[in-house]
């Protein structure tokens, strides 16, 4: 009896053994697609099973909670959060009768968030199979299939129609406009870039400018080439290079596993991408100077403007030299503070709160605060004391941005004379 339970399991073992399919080094039998397809299907398993052990009514509510954070990523719902800010910062920037147009700002803020929602969702059903090898991206909703692809399909065209409704109907034409065509480019020319040349970045930021410019148009009734729209839209490219390229540098192995065609990724030193970000952090830092320029803001929005881009090169040019993770993800941490204090540096500093308007409640508060905080700034700040001191006992302007932009002007003004003059003196001669 022993020795014939023995000689069974032997039996038994010796057939499972030969069941097992071999393995060597020079062979490989499964592949790149049945690899990526299986672990879909068990990052899918995973994700199913843990809700088979839960009571019903606790399944239910699990389940229920697990479709709305679905949603939630499906939308990606913190970068739309970021594009939400920069809409509102354009809005307020007009400096409109804020009560008034509460509504508006409203519609705007929505709409502007549901277009931007509908591009996500529609870049996540693209990218599908590209997101399931990566690890940032393999607990995405489509990719653990908490959300089926339908279902994100009427999700994003549902919020990609009302959100561009609520615009054309809440606004005016060129906000709805913007909105819509956000939606093509970022879902259509981005996504399809993203895989085939490192100018998607490019081609993204775009899609990244152009909110806090929705954002002006609606307060404006559709004025599109303001020089204060031009400046926002353009301060949003510009900071989303040293920003993305930053994350896709920490990221470069896998963006390569997904097979998107990043820059980092394209090369093995991280030269090019250590270049292209300080560039573009010392394109940031000649914004300030050039909306005090212009008039749009005041002297100390340019003086401001060297202590907050001071370190933003230091750090780029840090990543420069030497790199690394460590100094990338120092380029990438200093963007996400640098936006938002550049925004409220920019609206403190704006001159539309020196001129007249018409009487509003909130925007009279927001003003009357906003001169406060200057006057506030003004009592901290030795250079203001400098300046006044200096100009008090000569009689002229002693601040040096004031002074710098005087003789720029006065320059041009002098060059133009000098053209005009020329082409004068030639059509003279000419007719001699």
């Amino acid at each position: 009896m022993l020795s014939s339970g023995f000689a069974k399991k032997f039996m038994l073992r010796q057939r499972n053994a030969s069941q097992i399919i071999p393995y060597s080094r020079g062979s490989r039998f499964l592949s790149d697609s049945t690899r990526t397809s299986s672990a879909t299907m068990s990052l899918r398993d995973n994700a199913n099973a843990s809700t088979e052990t839960l009571p019903d009514a606790d399944r239910r509510t699990g389940s229920e909670a697990s479709k709305t954070a679905a949603y939630l990523d499906l939308a990606k719902a913190r970068l739309s959060a970021l594009v939400v800010t920069t809409t509102a910062a354009g809005f307020v920037a007009a400096g409109g009768p804020l009560s008034d147009q509460a509504a508006l700002a409203g519609c705007c803020i929505v709409g502007t968030a549901l277009c931007s929602s509908s591009a996500a969702a529609f870049n996540q059903i693209f990218e599908i199979d590209r997101d399931s090898k990566m690890k940032r991206t393999q607990k995405r909703p489509l990719v653990v299939n908490t959300l089926s692809v339908q279902e994100a399909t009427t999700a994003a065209a549902v919020w990609g129609i009302s959100g561009t409704s609520i615009l054309a109907l809440g606004t005016d034409p060129v906000t709805a406009s913007l909105g819509l065509a956000n939606i093509g480019l970022y879902a259509g020319i981005y996504t399809y870039m993203k895989p085939r040349s490192i100018y998607n970045t490019w081609v993204g930021a775009v899609v990244g400018a152009i909110p806090p410019v929705m954002g002006w148009t609606a307060a404006t009734g559709g004025s599109l080439l303001d020089l204060d729209a031009m400046l926002l839209g353009t301060t949003l490219y510009l900071w989303q290079m040293p920003h993305f390229f930053a994350l896709s540098y920490m990221h470069r192995v896998d963006y390569k596993r997904g097979g998107f065609a990043m820059l980092p990724v394209l090369e093995s030193d991280g030269e090019r991408t250590s270049h292209v970000i300080l560039r573009y952090a010392a394109y940031l830092s000649a914004v300030p100077f050039v909306a005090t320029a212009c008039d749009v803001t005041s002297n100390m929005f340019a003086l401001e403007g060297i202590a907050l881009n001071s370190y933003a090169l230091y750090v780029a040019n840090n990543f420069r030299q030497e790199r690394t993770n460590a100094n990338a993800r120092k380029v990438f941490l200093t963007s996400l503070w640098y936006l938002p204090t550049w925004l409220v540096l920019f609206l403190i500093h704006s001159k539309v709160w020196d001129e007249e308007k018409d009487r509003d409640v909130i925007r009279d508060q927001l003003s009357a605060f906003i001169h406060a905080v200057r006057e506030q700034g003004k009592q901290a700040c030795i250079h203001e004391h400098v300046v006044a001191k200096n100009s008090s006992a000569s009689g002229e302007e002693g601040c040096p941005v004031a002074l710098s932009k005087k003789i720029t002007k006065g320059v041009i003004v002098d060059a133009a004379a000098s053209t005009v003059q020329t082409v004068q003196g030639a059509g003279i001669n000419k007719e001699i």
